[in-house]
């Protein structure tokens, strides 16, 4: 199944965006040509940009801190497992204690570094990273592949526990979540959320034969998905199905 997902909050929102693009770099460090670890870069630039507009750092550690309060709130409660707790308390505590633990914004550590700048200034300038405009980038892209892992991991080892951090929040978002079942008609569901400050993701499955593609929106009163389907030259169409998908709220 396919999973789409929608956030009811900026923080949300970026916490999902960054999680795109560690799973892009995760594909791309191990891979061996020149290319690939040109576009891991890229990546790891992009992260960069987007820790960099807020605090990101300290938005995560609230957020951790939030969900351990949660946690243990549900101690003595005899339908909880101690044990699953115990494993969800030190997740969050390992997580939030290794990244309280770097120094400053992790994004800065890299920005000091004057050879990485050099190509983030230029590596979003169509063609810019030509030998004749950086030739020591480019005498970096012809080291042997060992070699040029062996720095991509130096630098993105230094936003290790930012990820780590990133990971355990949204996991345990996704697993908070409760499923239903959605019931669309003429291709239209929409669920009112009576004004709910709570949630903060919705999770549709969809399975991926059916080529439907759904267009969520929504704000803290009404939920709404449209399900379409892309003609030959890929603009979405209405369609007329009635069918039910699994829906998740996560709270």
């Amino acid at each position: 199944m396919t999973h789409y997902e929608y956030p009811f909050n900026e923080s949300i929102r970026t916490m999902l965006r960054l999680e795109r693009l560690f799973t892009r770099l995760a594909l791309l460090v191990p891979r061996e040509t020149a290319t690939d670890h040109h576009y891991a870069l890229a990546t790891l630039f992009e992260i960069m940009d987007v820790t960099s507009r807020t605090d990101f750092k300290a938005d995560l550690l609230r957020e951790l801190d939030r969900q351990n309060k949660v946690f243990e709130s549900y101690r003595g409660i005899p339908s909880i497992s101690e044990a699953a707790l115990d494993l969800a308390v030190d997740r969050i505590v390992g997580a939030h204690r290794r990244l309280a633990a770097t120094p400053g914004r992790p994004e800065q550590t890299l920005a000091g570094n004057e050879w990485l700048m050099a190509v983030r200034s230029r590596i979003h300038i169509p063609g810019g990273t030509c030998e004749f405009d950086l030739p020591g980038y480019f005498a970096w892209q012809q080291e042997p592949a060992p070699k040029r892992r062996h720095d991509l991991l130096r630098w993105v080892g230094v936003l290790d526990p930012l990820a780590e951090a990133l990971e355990v929040n949204l996991g345990l978002l996704r697993e908070s979540g409760v499923q239903q079942m959605a019931g669309f008609r003429n291709s239209l569901f929409q669920l009112n959320l009576n004004g709910s400050r709570a949630l903060q993701l919705v999770r549709l499955e969809v399975d991926p034969a059916s080529q439907l593609i759904p267009e969520i929106s929504g704000n803290r009163v009404l939920l709404a998905i449209r399900l379409s389907r892309s003609d030959a030259e890929g603009r979405l169409r209405p369609m007329n199905d009635s069918v039910q998908l699994p829906l998740t709220l996560c709270a």
